[in-house]
């Protein structure tokens, strides 16, 4: 049960200058920026092999005015076009500050985190995620979540950051507003106390909660959790018993396109290409290219709370860029047709209906006829025999509510006041798609959680070393 304790009951068995909890993006950029700037760092996690969401993610991270969009031509790129952008899907509803904070600080943290670290990115460019105006979507070459972790443990563990695997955190030491230490359970049932300088919270968000979920996002309750079970809320639950302010606990990203009952995520890619999601009586139910997270809720309440995506030979041959799309392959998710006719007996629709939806898409296709759902298909082919088919469902991937911090990541109180020594990032920390679903912009996620990582492993080290900072 995680807990606050008073000082006065820390027996410290070590001491360290920034503790760090949570292997996922977040606590390892923050661990090295804070080991960068001479601080000793340990990063503490909870399982025997750092993964959690970051693992499971796509692994994409939006950033603008890089120099890796350049090289590819992207040269009109700015922090204020993508903050406009995300406060744009969010209709204004994120915090102006933190949207302006991460936005301009997610580019220097990829440029440095490839110069210092020497991880290579690329930038999509064959397509653009719903909402973003310009291709700033960075990965890693492998494309997925799993590599990016892979790639910044192996750069942390270059840098000389210490990770204690095996050792959850249960309680902080607090004396005033000042965190002093930290209560571990270890993997065999021991315990230990460890002294700390400055603390950074990289422990995600509640979505492993269901109860947390429930009060908190009811209409994802019951919902499949594509995230890490590790994530319980423990910054949350220490936030409110420490005072702080914390912030749209009802924002979340969601996912209309996991596939059932594989769980294998399928890229939003499929849809923005021409591909179009139906449910079990046949037809459309929304406009695809809204957002794949608002799109979860769009799926749940169709009949068994499942879909389609349907889509063709060539959007097929492009998926297969995706390793998440190959595992579908392998695991027997994809199913083919070579018409209409036999796609509907392969998914189990009645004909007609389906016949209705694609007459009605091709009526869309060539102008003679408006999608009542708002979706403009004007700007790619039409689709084409033989016909590709995967059955989906509408999935809670991480919360997007937590601690509000300032522009030094540091956590602040209701009264909005800074916490001496403790920061937070990624999903520990509130985000920046505001209080509900439909906000969330593409790589939001991973966004906070490198740029806040970034930031606040430079705060911690100069809280933690104020001597030698500058």
């Amino acid at each position: 049960m995680s807990a606050i304790l008073p000082a006065a009951e820390l027996r410290a068995d070590a001491a360290i200058d920034v503790a760090v909890i949570g292997a996922g993006a977040c606590g390892l950029v923050a661990a090295m920026r804070a080991a960068e700037a001479g601080a000793d760092v340990l990063v503490l996690e909870r399982d025997a092999k750092p993964s959690g969401s970051t693992s499971m993610s796509s692994g994409f991270i939006p950033a603008p005015a890089t120099r890796f969009q350049r090289a590819i031509g992207i040269d009109d790129d700015t922090p204020d076009r993508f903050a406009a952008d995300i406060q744009s899907k969010t209709k204004n509803r994120a915090d102006a500050g933190l949207v302006e904070t991460v936005s301009s600080a997610i580019g220097p943290a990829l440029e440095w985190l490839g110069d210092s670290h020497g991880l290579e990115w690329i930038v999509l460019d064959d397509f653009l995620y719903p909402g973003h105006s310009r291709h700033r979507m960075h990965t890693v070459p492998e494309k997925t979540g799993a590599a990016l972790l892979q790639r910044l443990a192996t750069a942390a563990d270059g840098a000389g950051v210490m990770v204690a695997s095996g050792a959850h955190v249960i309680g902080l030491f607090i004396e005033g507003d000042r965190i002093c230490g930290l209560r571990i359970a270890r993997a065999d049932g021991q315990e230990e106390h460890l002294a700390c300088n400055a603390l950074v919270l990289a422990c995600n968000g509640f979505g492993g909660n269901a109860e947390m979920v429930a009060r908190h996002i009811p209409e994802m309750r019951g919902a499949p959790y594509y995230g890490h079970t590790g994530n319980q809320g423990d910054a949350v639950l220490w936030g409110q018993a420490l005072g702080a302010d914390i912030r749209d606990l009802s924002g979340y990203q969601g996912h209309g396109s996991l596939a059932y009952p594989h769980q294998i995520l399928i890229s939003w890619a499929l849809m923005m290409e021409g591909g179009v999601q139906v449910n079990a009586e046949g037809r459309r139910f929304s406009n695809e290219h809204g957002g794949y997270s608002e799109q979860a809720v769009h799926v749940r309440a169709q009949p068994g709370a499942m879909a389609w995506n349907i889509y063709d030979q060539r959007i097929h041959n492009f998926a297969q860029s995706f390793p998440d799309y190959r595992d579908a392959m392998e695991a027997g998710a994809i199913r083919q047709a070579a018409d209409i006719t036999g796609l509907a007996r392969v998914i189990g629709v009645e004909a007609g209906a389906l016949s209705d939806t694609f007459e009605a898409v091709a009526a869309f296709q060539d102008g003679t006829a408006d999608d009542t759902h708002g979706r403009d298909f004007s700007t790619k082919p039409a689709l084409e025999a033989p016909y590709f088919a995967v059955k989906v469902t509408g999935a809670l991937f991480h919360t997007q509510g937590g601690l509000m911090v300032d522009s030094s990541a540091r956590v602040l109180s209701v009264s909005g006041m800074p916490f001496a020594n403790l920061f937070a990032g990624g999903g520990a920390a509130c985000g920046v798609s505001g209080p509900e679903v439909s906000g969330y912009l593409s790589g939001n996620g991973l966004l906070t959680a490198v740029a806040l990582g970034y930031i606040a492993g430079r705060g911690a080290a100069q809280v933690a070393l104020p001597q030698s900072s500058s």
